[in-house]
């Protein structure tokens, strides 16, 4: 499994990162850290991620603009957004763009680990 963390919060990267570098997800590989949608784009040029976790607000290119144009390049990503936005109507229009779960921040390790391995389970 391959994941692509997408985030323009340097904390939120690692953190994510040191919880799937952990090994409690199991046999996953961290295919990069992205800072925003066009960073994410250029990695997932070269690398099709499986998984993706995907803030909503960052610079240049937010993740609303980005998940439709990378479910284009590769329809069989699941994208985890983790946004501090937390009114239904973002979560609602990013889940509407093709993200299939929406994480609020701040969020646990436990719940973290609880939405990849939803996804995990559904990519297969």
């Amino acid at each position: 499994m391959k994941l692509l963390v997408v985030d323009d919060s340097n904390m939120v990267r690692s953190r994510i990162a040191r919880v799937v570098q952990s090994g409690t997800l199991g046999e996953v590989t961290l295919l990069g850290l992205a800072r925003n949608g066009e960073e994410a784009l250029r990695a997932a040029r070269t690398a099709a991620p499986d998984v993706v976790t995907m803030d909503l607000t960052m610079p240049e290119m937010d993740g609303l603009e980005c998940i439709p144009v990378l479910l284009a390049m590769h329809p069989r990503t699941r994208i985890l957004v983790i946004s501090a936005l937390d009114d239904k109507s973002t979560a609602i229009r990013a889940l509407r763009l093709g993200a299939h779960g929406f994480l609020p921040k701040p969020f646990t390790d436990d719940g973290l680990q609880l939405a990849l391995k939803g996804l995990f389970e559904h990519h297969l």
